[in-house]
């Protein structure tokens, strides 16, 4: 015999590890996003001088982004 609470649970972890991954892809997407802008710039005479807020910015994301998917898979995501 199922138990409501049981699938309901279920449905609330899928939901959420859902919901998790799609930030991490997210997150990256930006992340290359700016890290082409970086790239651009610095071939269009920008320097890296110029960048760094940027690029730490990027280096910030991809921290966070790291610590997001290790907690997905410390969930077991």
């Amino acid at each position: 015999m199922a138990s409501p609470v049981l699938d309901q649970l279920t449905q609330q972890v899928t939901n959420t590890t859902g919901v998790e991954q799609s930030a991490v892809v997210f997150i990256n997407g930006i992340q290359a996003k700016i890290d082409a802008a970086v790239a651009a710039a610095l071939e269009n005479g920008a320097t890296a001088e110029q960048l760094q807020p940027i690029s730490d910015l990027s280096t910030a994301m991809e921290a966070q982004t790291d610590a997001l998917a290790a907690a997905i898979a410390a969930q077991g995501g």
